[in-house]
């Protein structure tokens, strides 16, 4: 059964976080992208709309998280506390987000986005020249480095692909030089230009 059709039967062909039943596709919860059930939630064009364009919300609409916040579904429960997070200045959504209980690994899931952080609060890892890296990015080396514990050198131009960047740390990334897993300061990399 195809995830669309498996997302009407759980939904019962309604929108999993206003109800409505018209114009309804599936939404795959980033950052999650295998397209699984599981990760996606059967939202209304309207609901989709309002997730994507931040500056479009109607804090009405989005009254009807009272109900969808208590769905024993992960990925409805990761939506509805990303648009309470967004919507927090609001009394009534600061008092539902109060009340959503999201274990560790759910609200890791939730806040992958940066929802709910402030501008400052998020660690933003940049390269030599300034340009914002992302997971899955590729780098090229700017120097040669003598890696550590590894005994060889990773030489100047070599690229580096789908890095993962360390979450606490600004200044760190790891990827895969020679076949070993290593950590690379930001500042000895250039992101490659697509």
């Amino acid at each position: 059964m195809s995830t669309e059709k498996t997302l009407h039967a759980r939904s019962q062909s309604k929108c999993e976080l206003c109800a409505a039943t018209e114009s309804l596709g599936v939404y795959e919860v980033p950052p999650n992208s295998n397209a699984n059930a599981d990760e996606c939630v059967l939202i209304c064009e309207i609901c989709r709309e309002q997730i994507e364009n931040p500056e479009k919300v109607d804090l009405h609409h989005w009254r009807c998280l009272g109900d969808s916040m208590w769905s024993p579904l992960p990925a409805v429960q990761v939506m509805a506390w990303r648009m309470l997070t967004r919507l927090s200045t609001e009394g009534w959504s600061q008092d539902l987000l109060d009340m959503l209980y999201l274990d560790e690994e759910l609200l890791a899931w939730a806040q992958a986005t940066g929802e709910g952080q402030s501008d400052e609060d998020v660690v933003k890892h940049v390269d030599s020249n300034g340009a914002v890296l992302e997971a899955g990015d590729t780098v090229t080396l700017i120097k040669d480095l003598n890696v550590k514990g590894a005994n060889f050198t990773a030489k100047r131009g070599t690229a580096v692909r789908g890095i993962s960047l360390v979450a606490d740390n600004s200044e760190q990334i790891e990827g895969r030089v020679n076949g070993q897993q290593i950590v690379i300061l930001t500042k000895f990399v250039k992101k490659a230009t697509k």
